[in-house]
This record gives structure tokens, sequence and C-alpha cells, in this order.
């Protein structure tokens, strides 16, 4: 018989780490990141690079781990710990997705993101828009 069972999430930074670390160089970085990785997807050599880099734009705005999930298949007696991410998409679609919609409409929202998030009302909202793009670009 097999069984699947969630063991751990793995820790994260601490909060008021991430919150030093986003008033001091996450929020300009960030900027320069996102257009950086935007230009980088208007090139085929650069694209995937480019996508890689929105994917990633939560980290760089406020060292957010990526989301995984330590998981436990007992197999008998036989139990196997592994690191698993979250569900996606099948690859062609998000490549549709990112060639029709993904690469100009993640601009728009990455930077409308950074601006909103340069004033203390909407940073809450900005930093939620900004862990949205990598699902927005590629249907991560």
């Amino acid at each position: 018989m097999t069984s699947t069972r969630t063991v751990a999430r793995e820790p994260g930074v601490p909060l008021l780490l991430r919150i030093l670390y986003f008033f001091l160089f996450g929020w300009w970085a960030t900027g320069i990141w996102i257009n950086v990785a935007w230009f980088l997807n208007l090139t085929i050599i650069g694209l995937p690079l480019g996508v890689w880099m929105l994917n990633r734009v939560p980290q760089v705005l406020t060292l957010r781990p990526e989301r995984h999930v330590l998981v436990a298949h007992e197999r008998g007696e036989r139990v196997e710990i592994r690191t698993e991410g979250l569900p996606q998409r099948p690859w062609l679609i998000r490549a549709i997705y990112f060639v029709l919609i993904g690469w100009w409409l993640s601009w728009l929202w990455a930077n409308a993101a950074w601006i909103i998030s340069a004033t203390i009302i909407g940073l809450p909202l900005g930093i939620w828009m900004f862990n949205r793009l990598p699902a927005l670009t590629t249907l991560r």
C-alpha cells in the first residue's frame, strides 16, 4: 500500500530581516530586476533567463523563499522523503499563454506593482501583486 503525507514546510527568512531587506535593497533592486527580465524576454536567447528572473521577483523583493513542501511517500516498509514544488499546468499550455499574454501583461503588472509598493498604503497590494507575478507570467 502506498500513502503520501506532507512532513514539513521549509523554514523561511525571519520577518524582521525581510522587512529591513525590502526597505534597504529589495524595493529599488526589484524595479531594475523586472525591467532587465522583461528585456531578456524580448530576445529568443534571453527568454529562459528572463522567465526565470520573473519567477524569482518575490525573492528579490522580500527574500520570500520558493514554495516547496517536504513530502513522505510510504511504500510498504520503505519511506521516501523528497521536496516537491507546486503542481504545474502542462508545458505547452504555459508556453502558448506566455507567447500570447504573459510576456506583455507581466511587464505592465510588475511595473504597476512596483509603483504601488512605493507608498505605505499601497505596499500590501504591491507585494500581493509581486507574489502573483510568476502565475501571471507563465501560469506557474
